[in-house]
């Protein structure tokens, strides 16, 4: 255990222990691209360490994260993250020994609030171009015996009588669709992360069923006009908790959301709208021109 424990922050990048790898580019020059609904560790040890490391090597400028969440206790998640200005502490555990590097490709987290209001405003913005989703393999509103989109779930229900102030993230995405097709901006790509096979076509199944719900006009639209590229991930990280946080004080930061993972790839298959990050360039795959699945 070192002496010396560094709060996690911009200012004290610079005084962070040796051997800790910390960002070389500019945060205050990342611009946002992307809006990742569910944002724990899944997601941090996987997509945004890919952007991480093509900033670092001067790229991705304009694919800054922001994290979003619909659940009461994605607050908690955001407020520790902003407490450290959306920094977090990747720690790869090896079989050769275990590394430590500060990741620095989210720039924000919108508010958790009941009706998503920010959270649409935030995917409406013309400049996000992906949204992303972690939201557990259950999350995606399927029955589980037809594997049909379940419509009498509560929250669908819910969704589908206020879709101006939706209680799910996939009622947000259609409210912030809406707004985007009103104002002549064009849709994002939708990309589930979720370990499911064929996730791409699962995503599109929900939104679309919901969307057809309250507006078919455009439920058509986003069926013809979104994409939602299938993602695969083959790697365990596990949940942050004491263990984990007495990791990252071995290595002589103090984060309230470490992550530990182990060194393994991931890929992207699918058609996105607009050019997507160079994710092959940080140790994942995108095949970003094949047809839509």
């Amino acid at each position: 255990m070192l002496d010396a424990i560094q709060k996690l922050s911009n200012a004290a990048l610079g005084d962070l222990p040796e051997g800790v790898t910390r960002p070389t580019y500019d945060r205050s020059a990342i611009r946002p691209g992307i809006v990742h609904i569910g944002l724990g560790n899944f997601h941090r040890a996987h997509q945004a360490w890919y952007l991480h490391r093509l900033m670092q090597q001067g790229d991705a400028m304009d694919w800054g994260i922001i994290g979003a969440g619909v659940r009461a206790g994605d607050e908690a998640q955001r407020k520790r993250l902003a407490a450290q200005d959306y920094l977090t502490t990747l720690i790869e555990l090896d079989p050769a020994g275990r590394s430590a590097e500060v990741t620095g490709a989210m720039i924000g987290f919108v508010p958790v609030e009941d009706d998503n209001a920010a959270l649409i405003a935030q995917m409406a913005d013309p400049a996000i171009r992906i949204v992303a989703l972690t939201v557990t393999e259950g999350g995606y509103y399927i029955d589980p015996v037809t594997k049909a989109f379940d419509a009498n779930h509560p929250d669908i229900v819910y969704d589908a009588a206020h879709p101006d102030a939706p209680r799910s993230a996939f009622g947000a995405m259609i409210a912030a669709l809406r707004l985007r097709r009103d104002a002549g901006t064009g849709p994002f790509t939708g990309q589930s992360c979720d370990n499911l096979q064929g996730n791409g076509a699962i995503l599109r199944q929900t939104v679309v069923s919901l969307a057809r719900l309250s507006d078919p006009d455009l439920a058509d639209w986003i069926d013809v006009h979104c994409t939602f590229p299938d993602a695969m991930v083959d790697c365990i990280v596990p949940a942050t908790g004491p263990k984990e946080l007495e990791l990252v004080r071995s290595f002589g930061i103090q984060d309230a959301a470490p992550v530990t993972h182990e060194n393994l790839p991931m890929g992207d298959r699918g058609q996105f709208l607009r050019r997507p990050p160079r994710l092959g360039q940080g140790r994942g795959d995108v095949y970003g021109q094949c047809p839509r699945l």
